[in-house]
């Protein structure tokens, strides 16, 4: 099954775009994985930005009662 790409234009400061395009080359990467490293780099932000959120929702929640939570969500994710 294959993805469907959307083409993206952004905008980084050209320092930036040197180091990363740099580090790229330095390790024998080509012309594609410079959109690669960027759709990666999102999916980390995006999972590092969710994190965060939930630990501060469940910043006032008592150990105990958020192990049970997270017992009962690994326990239904198993079952399905």
């Amino acid at each position: 099954m294959g993805e469907e790409i959307t083409r993206w234009s952004v905008n980084v400061d050209s320092r930036t775009d040197i180091d990363l395009r740099t580090y790229l080359a330095q390790r024998g990467m080509k012309k594609g994985d410079l959109s690669k490293f960027i759709e990666d780099a999102v999916k980390w932000r995006l999972l590092d930005l969710t994190m965060a959120e939930t630990r501060e929702a469940f910043a006032d929640t008592d150990a105990a009662e958020l192990d049970a939570l997270i017992d009962e969500a690994v326990s239904a994710a198993r079952s399905n």
